[in-house]
């Protein structure tokens, strides 16, 4: 066998970076990981979809979006009991296509740009998701205080609560509580 040539370790590097970025701006992936669909090595399951990705388009010559669509679905259904029907799997599987392509081409400049973008995308919804986070805490501070002030107000005022029964059973804190007669 031979061994591979300077450009073909760059192309494949290259992809393997394209892969690792587009999945993991992949939200439906993110969401399978995050709530461990895929049991308690989500985490591993998505490292190793990166590789078995790259395989499969080393393995395979000329692969259609649509064949990298079925592979995916496959996977995500096998690995994550997920199955995808949001149509991010087509652009995903585009996505990696035109990366392939364009890494087989020696184009790993524009692979770079586009892989720049994704963490750039990627960076700004974690910080969109911790504003969200916390203003949505915040937010429960304030209910959680706005009830207190009404707990208090409404121990100040009059109170409507029935007079506590008096009787024998009532000096210990219990109270028996007594069918109607028919």
């Amino acid at each position: 066998m031979a061994t591979p040539g300077k450009e073909e370790v760059e192309a494949r590097g290259c992809f393997s970076q394209g892969v690792r970025a587009v999945l993991g701006n992949w939200p439906v992936l993110q969401i399978a990981v995050e709530n461990g669909f895929g049991g308690a090595y989500s985490q591993e399951k998505a490292e190793w979809m990166v590789g078995a990705v790259e395989q499969y388009f080393q393995s395979n010559a000329d692969l259609e979006p649509e064949e990298v669509d079925d592979f995916l679905a496959e996977v995500m259904n096998n690995e994550f009991d997920t199955v995808i029907e949001d149509g991010s799997l087509s652009q995903v599987s585009q996505q990696l296509c035109l990366f392939f392509s364009q890494c087989q081409q020696g184009n790993g400049a524009a692979v770079q740009e586009a892989i720049a973008r994704l963490v750039q995308k990627q960076q700004e919804a974690r910080t969109v998701a911790a504003k969200a986070v916390a203003a949505e805490e915040s937010s429960s501070e304030e209910e959680q205080e706005t009830e207190e002030e009404a707990m208090e107000c409404s121990t100040n005022g009059a109170q409507h609560s029935p007079p506590p029964p008096s009787g024998p059973d009532s000096e210990d804190g219990w109270t028996l509580v007594r069918k109607k007669k028919k």
